[in-house]
């Protein structure tokens, strides 16, 4: 007989978690309140710029061991491309100087000990002066672990942390940032080698779960939003759905997979990150040069990352709060201004699409972190997943396919028990 679990939420998160339950046998049933699958991180036909888009340029490295294999489960792991070396060209539109970044293809971070790879101007104290971050703790600001100012901060420390942390580095929380730097920098360029979906979000990491679960028999309903669980003593007895009502059966498991609102008000009481911060996002049609790389790093400008994509250039910018009330075009062609400078291309303002996300990702402080809970409920049949659950890192991808691999991995421990 087939245990049963219904998944609350079809973002990255929830749908880990669901791959992950369908293939051990599971009966699954997702309900996702909106009419697409993928959160945050999905793909869509944007008319202005007549391209498909993503809402947002989300970057994978080689060392996210759970984004990789949760890839690898639904047979599109070849859709994450990249170079076959972890090299990051750098510009600074201040200065104009470009540079490139080699992190080489070791498990150790090597790199450091050579003139010609690693950041110019620096030397290896300067490295050496990031030691503190690596071991800081929860409670500690980056600001307070290493210094924040110097070539190498300006030219690689700020561009990553801001990226990772979506918060101005010195104030972010120190430990999520030493966690980032472990798995990155510190475990050598085997683990950073840049990936991107380059046929979009929604082709490689969302279309093909939904395809795999449904030929697993299960059941995925849109437009089916929670309204209420219903409690009988410690667990989840039913849940509530506008105008129908789910009985479970008593060995029934519910993973809740919705961003920290919704599931704040679905259990009260439940402590959740209370402050987030905007990114916002850029996409232009316009065919990028042969030899544009399909990523770039920006110091010195508004743009900080730019990718280069079939028929499209985009951009993104972190801890973006200044620019959401910004008029678009006045945005639009900002953005396109230092596109131009950074990508070595000239012309009117193309195409455009405009995507400003305020609430991206929940703010990564010490005192947000704080707030984040575990994946275990007080109710033992429901669990949590999310990218603004306890997962370590800040709110990444990796850091959502985790959280789902958790919470399945507690469903899967707790039936065996």
């Amino acid at each position: 007989m087939q245990n049963t679990v219904h998944i609350i939420g079809a973002g990255i998160s929830g749908l880990a978690a669901a791959v992950r339950l369908a293939n051990a046998n599971f009966k699954v049933h997702v309900h996702e309140a909106t009419q697409q699958a993928g959160g945050r991180c999905r793909s869509y036909f944007d008319a202005a710029t007549n391209l498909t888009i993503d809402n947002g340029n989300h970057l994978l490295l080689s060392g996210n061991r759970h984004a990789l294999a949760y890839a690898r489960s639904i047979g599109t792991e070849a859709g994450l491309v990249g170079p076959k070396r972890a090299q990051f060209p750098f510009v600074d539109l201040t200065t104009g100087q470009r540079w490139q970044l080699d992190l080489g293809d070791g498990r150790l971070p090597l790199w450091v000990f050579d003139e010609a790879r690693r950041v110019p101007d620096t030397g290896l104290l300067d490295y050496l002066a990031l030691a503190p971050l690596i071991w800081a703790g929860q409670g500690k600001l980056v600001g307070d672990a290493i210094p924040c100012k110097g070539t190498l901060y300006q030219r690689l420390v700020q561009p990553l942390l801001l990226a990772a942390l979506n918060v101005d580095p010195p104030e972010g929380s120190a430990g999520l940032a030493g966690a980032v730097v472990r798995e990155t920098l510190l475990a050598g360029g085997q683990a950073c080698r840049p990936l991107i979906a380059r046929d979009g979000l929604s082709a490689v990491l969302v279309e093909p779960a939904i395809k795999l679960l449904q030929e697993k028999g299960a059941g995925i309903q849109f437009g089916h939003e929670l309204r209420d669980f219903v409690m009988s003593a410690n667990r989840v007895g039913a849940l509530r759905f506008g105008n129908d009502a789910v009985t479970l059966a008593s060995d029934d498991v519910v993973v809740l997979a919705v961003p920290p609102r919704p599931a704040a008000s679905l259990l009260p009481g439940l402590k959740t990150p209370s402050k987030f911060r905007a990114i916002v996002n850029a996409h232009f049609r316009f065919d990028p040069p042969k030899d544009m790389p399909p990523i770039l790093g920006v110091v010195g400008g508004l743009v900080e990352w730019l990718f280069a994509f079939p028929q499209r250039l985009s951009v993104t910018i972190s801890s973006a709060d200044r620019l959401v009330d910004m008029p678009r075009e006045e945005l639009a062609q900002a953005i396109w201004q230092d596109v131009c400078k950074a990508g070595g291309v000239q012309g009117e303002l193309p195409p455009w699409q405009i995507v400003r996300e305020r609430r991206a990702t929940f703010e990564a402080t010490p005192e947000q972190n704080a707030l984040r809970p575990g994946a275990v409920t007080g109710c033992k049949n429901l669990f949590l997943a999310g990218d603004w659950t306890d997962t370590g890192l800040p709110a990444t991808i990796e850091g959502s396919v985790r959280s789902g691999d958790r919470a399945a991995d507690l469903v899967l421990a707790m039936l065996r028990a």
